[in-house]
């Protein structure tokens, strides 16, 4: 069964997607009204997270399965107020900077699979939530990661 939940955040609106006792998704949208142990779970790790309280996420993900869940838990293992570079991802999984890229921008679940603590060679990178580059400097900013962006 899948069942979906909305959370307001400091972002707008978020939706939460579970399948299968596990997070599948997390959008930049407000259009879910299930609820479950596991969505009401998240929700309040989310509260947390973004009162400051919270660091790191103990919730069920699904990762996929191959490259995706070794990209996938790469980015997880990245700690609260760090980031890495597209490059060193690249080096680690043994693929290019451009397929880290590309895996950032369709990670299914962003703030809780933290693809916004990966930058660019040169600079940012991109970010796929609504806001942008924007989006993603508040929530290292909120992380305490500000300073690794100068």
């Amino acid at each position: 069964m899948i069942r979906q939940a909305s959370f307001a955040s400091p972002f707008g609106p978020l939706t939460l997607t579970e399948e299968d006792s596990r997070l599948t998704r997390l959008r930049w949208a407000g259009d879910g009204a299930d609820t479950s142990p596991l969505l009401d779970d998240a929700k309040v790790q989310l509260a947390a997270y973004f009162a400051g309280r919270l660091t790191e996420f103990a919730l069920p993900l699904a990762l996929g399965q191959g490259f995706q869940a070794r990209f996938l838990a790469a980015l997880c293992a990245i700690p609260h107020g760090e980031t890495r570079r597209y490059g060193d991802l690249a080096k680690e999984l043994g693929v290019s900077a451009q397929a880290i890229g590309q895996a950032c921008g369709a990670n299914p679940l962003p703030i809780l699979i933290p693809c916004h603590r990966v930058l660019g060679a040169q600079g940012l990178g991109g970010f796929s939530a609504p806001g942008g580059i924007e989006t993603k400097v508040a929530l290292l900013r909120h992380e305490g990661a500000a300073s690794l962006l100068l």
